[in-house]
């Protein structure tokens, strides 16, 4: 299997969900598992083992198959894109070849294993592209201490002449982290990543076939494709869809009733009791306050003419309230000649200013 390939596998797997992606917010685990290169390795031979080996015999390389990788982990998101996470991870791949190692001229055979295992914290930046979006593109990067291992991995020539690298070292470890989320529900996300995971050189015990020992100085560079799940367990619930507020309704215009009275009087005609009547049915939908104003028109004097205006508001109050309509609905005044329908003069007699105005509000 080609680089290349598992990529695109990793890629195709991660396709068909469709879930609004969104911060991870409180605790999650993870795990995940996929394909790892080992990067061809350096090795040199130091003391006894070296023994009988001229100075390019001592030095070569390690060649590696694809190989598995498993990680599991426990994280934190803060619910703002920042997630920071425990991690366990285990790689192993089987030796391919070797070469620049030359034993009497002669080509090496090689075979064994190399594993790589430890811990990482690893902090995260998960990306929003906002609402919608049926991915979340992350970035991260940890350090930790992992355990590099060489199992049985021997360089021999046809005589049975060579070396075998058996043992293991822990080492500082630092890895980089590229991947994207594609959630499959407010908790439950599968993930596709790339990890470059390397640590310090490690020297591991080696053994020559004439039984001298040493040590061999290895890299450690790893390149991995993984599909993983992660479940939160505090995913924040997806928004409620936002309802645009109901526009308050306009209030009823006011309604005005007219009732005129004769010169100088304040008893109701049978005109006027009509009016009055229909008032007080009206009344009885969509009114929260009822006005009653007296007035009066100039003839007479002021203060002749405010009585005058407060004798006709109390009648038409009067009626209203023997038709059903409850006194402290009603918001009695008089305003005696100062508030004319018609302009006149003073003194003159207007018939539409002798009147009571019944508004319902």
């Amino acid at each position: 299997m080609t680089f290349r390939k598992a990529l695109l596998a990793a890629t195709m797997l991660a396709l068909p969900l469709a879930a609004q992606a969104q911060p991870v917010t409180g605790f999650y685990i993870g795990a995940g598992a996929g394909v790892n290169l080992l990067q061809e390795s350096d090795v040199a031979i130091k003391g006894p083992a070296a023994t009988g080996l001229t100075s390019p015999q001592r030095s070569g390389s390690v060649e590696f198959n694809y190989g598995y990788v498993g990680v599991l982990s426990l994280g934190y998101g803060y619910g703002n894109g920042l997630r920071a996470e425990l991690e366990g991870s285990y790689r192993e791949n089987e030796v391919d070849g070797a070469s620049g190692f030359r034993v009497l001229g002669t080509p090496l055979r090689s075979d064994g294993k190399a594993r790589s295992y430890g811990v990482m914290a690893n902090v995260f930046y998960d990306f929003d592209l906002g609402a919608g979006s049926f991915i979340q593109p992350y970035v991260g990067a940890g350090l930790g201490f992992q355990w590099h291992e060489y199992s049985g991995v021997r360089a021999r020539n046809t005589a049975g002449t060579g070396f075998t690298i058996d043992g293991d070292q822990g080492r500082f470890a630092y890895q980089a982290i590229v991947g994207a989320a594609f959630p499959v529900n407010a908790n439950l996300s599968i993930t596709a990543e790339y990890r470059f995971m390397a640590t310090q050189p490690a020297e591991i015990d080696v053994r020559s076939s004439a039984g001298a020992r040493g040590t061999a100085d290895v890299d450690n560079m790893n390149h991995s494709l993984l599909i993983g799940l992660r479940y939160a367990f505090g995913a924040a619930p997806a928004p409620a869809p936002v309802v645009a507020p109901t526009p308050a309704a306009a209030p009823a215009p006011a309604r005005t009733f007219l009732v005129f009275f004769d010169f100088d009087r304040a008893d109701l005609t049978d005109r006027a009791r009509q009016i009055i009547g229909e008032a007080a049915t009206n009344s009885r939908t969509g009114t929260t306050r009822i006005e009653v104003s007296g007035h009066a028109d100039r003839s007479g004097t002021p203060q002749y003419n405010q009585r005058l205006s407060e004798r006709r508001a109390a009648a038409v109050a009067a009626e209203l309230e023997r038709r059903g309509v409850a006194r402290s609905a009603m918001t009695i005044q008089a305003f005696g000649e100062s508030r004319p329908l018609v302009p006149t003069a003073d003194g003159v007699r207007e018939p539409q200013n002798r009147r009571v105005e019944i508004v319902l509000r």
